[in-house]
């Protein structure tokens, strides 16, 4: 599980709540990952990957439209870093999950967890910076 710390605050209330959603769907996969009455995990694994991949493009691209606004310097490094997510959250091998369930959903729950995190306190907080 991974709590919201006030930490992760950046004191933009939109990209805020957004963050703390990606935060949720974090723990839904932590969740079914420790679930141990669930046997076959397959479907509820894709779902929340979809919800991961489409809720994230959106959180990006609101994202990106605060940075351009705020005519934020580091806008096309920080977009490509964004791109480089959602393509690793597209080329996720669905087959793969099917054989090994628990030790995909562990993949996952890693890589979404060390990214947000790393992004929110090293890139994001940047945005912050930036529109004082």
């Amino acid at each position: 599980m991974v709590l919201w710390k006030d930490v992760y605050e950046l004191g933009i209330p939109a990209i805020d709540e957004q963050h703390k959603k990606l935060f949720e769907i974090a723990n839904e996969i932590d969740e079914l990952l420790n679930n141990k009455l669930i046997t076959d995990k397959y479907d509820r694994i894709v779902a929340i990957i979809d919800e991961l991949r489409d809720y994230t493009t959106e959180h990006f691209e609101a994202e990106e439209a605060y940075m351009f606004a705020t005519k934020y310097p580091k806008f096309l490094s920080h977009k490509a870093m964004h791109h480089d997510f959602i393509d690793k959250m597209s080329s996720i091998d669905y087959e793969q999950i099917d054989n090994e369930q628990n030790a995909y959903l562990k993949e996952i729950l890693k890589f979404v967890i060390e990214w947000l995190v790393d992004h929110i306190l090293k890139e994001d907080k940047l945005i912050s910076r930036n529109s004082l």
